[in-house]
């Protein structure tokens, strides 16, 4: 007998199994299926697709009207962290730009100090209650940075943090050492201090998946990341770049010439670079919403990386400073309006790409896979990303239980 089959299925959206990323006009093509079933045993997908009654049950949802997908997959936060930077919003209204907040001590570096004064627990507390906001909304896959520590105590302590969140709810969830995430006042020079976290590299390897730096103006140079990188692979860590995010410093093609798993942002990146995600697998992980919230007009170059056969991913960048929000549906909607991408398109990335940019097994519900699933209380996939800013996640299945029910219950303040 069977656990759970969903039944009556409006729009089934089925994502690609693929051993690779997506690339180019293959984000395009999702498989659709009108009046789908799913069948759900031991939390596994026994069978996806058109309607069927050849299956039992011990439960079944009916979901007339309803889409149902794969659950989503956040490939790129900053999920741990202390403190708010809500003053900084007067300070952008005026037209202060990023690197000038930086500057004077704001950004990251503020976000630095609340987090090396916060405990453990204040942080997993923290971290905890954003996360389940993110599953609430869909996503059942995430990937978290530190990045807030700068020194090893606290880059450690950020990383326990989300390693005991993956453990508390037995999440796909991948874990990334980001050290080089900024400069701090007392560093000797920004040399100096890329030293250190290099030498940091084997005490974190415990505990963090990937190794990512921030290579942008005032930060890190494409040298100083190509040789962080080259050591951390040397250790076996996969590595990723927040990379041209301001400046087109050239991240995009060192990331592909290092084989970085990802390379995230991309909104300054270079002709060149775009041009060689075509014999490349590293996954464009694009951030509208940070571009979005930094008031910007310029967005990341989505339709160009697509012309040339590249791969890209889409996701929240959650963060306290630049894109304050972990409503990955938000978000999808932002790269339809501003990275104008297609609904079959952004489904695709924030399900198979995403999960391919985080190397992670998710965002596919076909035969054999985890039952990851998402009811949504929409006519169609394309409703999603078009009526934007709410939550249309209904049902949440984990490991083919409900796992989060969304649904208001009004009965009884009527009775």
């Amino acid at each position: 007998m069977n656990d759970l089959i969903i039944q009556n299925i409006k729009e089934l959206i089925l994502p690609k199994s693929t051993e690779r990323p997506l690339k180019g006009k293959e984000l395009d093509e999702l498989n659709i299926i009108e009046n789908g079933t799913v069948v759900v045993k031991n939390g596994k997908i026994v069978y996806a697709g058109e309607h069927s009654d050849a299956y039992e049950a011990t439960e079944t949802i009916d979901v007339t009207d309803k889409v149902v997908s794969p659950a989503l997959v956040e490939a790129h936060t900053h999920l741990v962290h202390g403190g708010s930077r809500e003053h900084e919003m007067s300070l952008k209204r005026q037209g202060v730009s990023y690197l000038e907040i930086l500057e004077q001590g704001g950004g990251i570096l503020s976000t630095v100090e609340a987090t090396r004064k916060a405990t453990e627990e204040a942080l997993f507390k923290k971290a905890e209650k954003n996360l389940l906001t993110m599953m609430e909304h869909g996503v059942l896959a995430v990937e978290s940075k530190s990045g807030y520590g700068l020194d090893k105590e606290n880059e450690l302590k950020q990383l326990r943090v989300s390693n005991r969140l993956a453990e508390k709810y037995n999440l796909d969830m991948k874990h990334t050492f980001l050290g080089p995430h900024a400069v701090p006042k007392d560093a000797e020079s920004n040399q100096t201090f890329l030293q250190e976290m290099i030498d940091l590299l084997p005490e974190v390897k415990p505990y963090a998946d990937f190794a990512d730096i921030f290579c942008e103006t005032g930060v890190f140079t494409v040298e100083e990341s190509k040789k962080y990188m080259e050591a951390a692979k040397a250790l076996g860590f996969d590595v990723k770049i927040h990379a041209d995010e301001i400046d087109p410093l050239g991240g995009l093609e060192l990331a592909i010439d290092e084989n970085a798993i990802s390379a995230d942002h991309l909104v300054a990146s270079s002709t060149e670079g775009k041009e060689k995600l075509k014999n490349s697998d590293t996954v464009a992980v694009l951030l509208p919403g940070t571009t979005f919230y930094l008031g910007k007009e310029s967005y990341a170059d989505a339709r160009g990386m697509l012309d040339n056969d590249g791969a890209i991913a889409i996701a929240t960048d959650f963060n306290p400073g630049s894109c304050v929000t972990n409503n990955l549906q938000l978000v999808m909607s932002i790269a339809a309006l501003k990275l104008k991408l297609s609904p079959n398109e952004i489904w695709n990335a924030v399900t198979v790409n995403a999960a391919k940019a985080i190397d992670i097994d998710a965002g596919t519900i076909n035969q054999g896979d985890k039952a990851n699933i998402v009811i949504w209380d929409a006519p169609n996939h394309e409703y999603i990303p078009y009526h934007y800013g709410i939550n249309h996640a209904e049902k949440v299945i984990k490991d083919g239980k409900v796992f989060i029910d969304n649904r208001i219950k009004l009965e009884q303040y009527f009775e």
